[in-house]
């Protein structure tokens, strides 16, 4: 007899812990446990749809005829720890086994290495076949190379699976229409709404435990619309498919107030907790493309996100874990702002992209990268502390997705075995591609002073301060050659405008 977990990113009938389960004789155990629930302080938002799907999840297996336990929250018996949990399940029954699939962070991977010894019993770990790359696959395309691009293992993806390939190579003659996808928004876009489902008695319950247990964690729990079935979930997809997917590509890259949704596709939270499988979701865009709905830079954008982002780095991970969550290359300290927390700066941009998060657990990734990301990058911001915000804020964060885009992409702190150069940007980048500027209380076209764009200034400040780490990066030889042109006056500026706005933020002060 066999006891078989099923964590709470794994809600999928077809997951590998479920592939030969004896409906008779197994025992399926899924639990809501506080170690999991505030290891970081996850949003509310996130915390009610990951319980939400999952008492959802479990309903469906119970109907399928599978013999299920189900811990709440509030259950007075909850140990508040998985190990808890199962230790005390199998006092109840004569088990054999425990039998799980592969968690995704490293953090309960290293766990679950004692619980052979702590419970006394087997325990199976079986590997996660969701995902389209396993960790042993990727390590085999990484072993020899100088670098790990990206873009050299997306290649090998669409190969292995053939998507978008025809017999003379990848469709249209190009592996990338990256560069047909950055365009800004315009005046009078009409931005369809994302998928809005209604709270059902289920997820009002669970909306109810959250208000009571986790009432100081990040974020607005109200109003609730996302997806907490599978049903749901496809339903959000088909709608991107048909709504959306024409111009996502296109704008992709694009910002615009009041708009956080724009013509993203808002299912990472739906894939990262196993309501979606990513080829189904390739397959249905691919559909799309050779049925004539989606032009091929739209959909080629949509389907690098799942094969090649999000498989790149859940590979890159896995390969460099456990030190790459210690990564400090640009040797950054500085506390993470209280504005983080609360939106309360007069930087539009920061204010639009912070108060969006803490309403929807969700913004879209130039929000995350070249706003967000790039104001932690800019003004030197300890990893730690902005890992933490990044993993406890959004709903689809969990640290095999969240570390590598943070540690690598957004703050360049792996020294760059991720990015081939640190994604720094004035604010003439953020005006180029939304209208947040122009309701802006600084002037994005003056470079210096107290009515200067706080970006155009600490850009070249983290330039300055960082000549020793990226002077010899190639990519960064022409920002070196205009820092170098740069007057003693202009210099002289630069550090007297940094340090004013770093002695702000510091106090405290509403002027940053």
């Amino acid at each position: 007899m066999k006891l078989r977990l099923i964590l709470g990113d794994q809600l999928s009938s077809d997951i590998s812990s479920l592939r030969d389960v004896d409906a008779e004789n197994d025992t399926l155990l899924i639990c809501e446990v506080r170690a999991e629930a505030t290891y970081v302080k996850h949003h509310k938002k996130k915390i009610a749809f990951v319980f939400s799907a999952m008492r959802h999840f479990a309903a469906e297996l119970v109907q399928s005829g599978l013999n299920l336990r189900y811990v709440k929250y509030d259950d007075p018996k909850n140990s508040g720890s998985l190990i808890g949990e199962v230790a005390r399940f199998l006092a109840q029954g004569d088990y054999d086994e425990v039998i799980v699939t592969a968690p995704g962070e490293y953090r309960l991977s290293n766990e679950m290495q004692s619980w052979p010894s702590i419970l006394g019993m087997p325990v199976t770990v079986r590997e996660d076949d969701r995902f389209l790359c396993t960790p042993a696959e990727f390590s085999n395309w990484a072993k020899g190379r100088k670098q790990l691009r990206m873009e050299y293992f997306y290649r090998e993806m669409r190969r292995k699976y053939s998507v978008l390939m025809d017999q003379t190579g990848p469709v249209g003659g190009q592996w990338n229409y990256d560069s047909d996808n950055r365009k800004p928004p315009v005046a009078g876009m009409t931005v369809p709404d994302t998928y809005r489902a209604q709270p059902d008695a289920v997820t009002q319950e669970v909306m109810t435990l959250v208000e009571t247990h986790f009432p100081d964690h990040f974020g607005d729990l109200h109003p609730f619309h996302f997806a907490v079935t599978r049903d749901q979930a496809l339903a959000a997809l088909d709608e991107f498919i048909a709504r959306r997917l024409t111009f996502f590509g296109d704008y992709q890259d694009a910002m615009i107030q009041g708009e956080p949704w724009m013509y993203h596709s808002h299912i990472g939270l739906y894939l990262n907790c196993g309501l979606l499988n990513p080829l189904e979701c390739i397959e249905r865009a691919e559909a799309a493309f050779h049925k004539g709905d989606a032009p091929l830079n739209a959909v080629e954008g949509f389907i690098r996100q799942i094969l090649g982002w999000r498989e790149y780095v859940r590979g890159i991970y896995w390969h460099e874990m456990p030190h790459y969550a210690s990564q400090n290359f640009l040797e950054a300290t500085r506390a993470l702002p209280d504005f983080f927390w609360t939106g309360d700066t007069q930087m539009n941009c920061m204010r639009q992209c912070i108060t969006e998060t803490k309403q929807n657990a969700y913004a879209h990734h130039i929000q995350r990268l070249m706003v967000l990301g790039n104001f932690c990058l800019l003004a030197g911001i300890d990893p730690d502390e902005v890992n933490n915000w990044y993993l406890l804020v959004y709903a689809d964060a969990y640290e095999w997705v969240e570390l590598p885009n943070v540690s690598g992409m957004i703050l360049f702190a792996d020294g760059g075995q991720l990015a081939s150069k640190p994604y720094a940007a004035s604010g003439a980048y953020i005006n180029k591609m939304s209208n947040y500027c122009a309701s802006c209380t600084f002037k994005v076209t003056v470079k210096n002073g107290p009515k200067a764009c706080p970006f155009n200034y600490l850009y070249w400040d983290f330039i300055g301060r960082n000549d020793a780490k990226l002077r010899g990066n190639p990519r960064m030889g022409f920002m070196y050659k205009s820092l170098d042109r740069m007057s003693t006056e202009k210099r002289h500026a630069i550090r007297d405008d940094s340090r004013r706005f770093f002695n702000a933020l510091e106090t405290n002060e509403k002027g940053r």
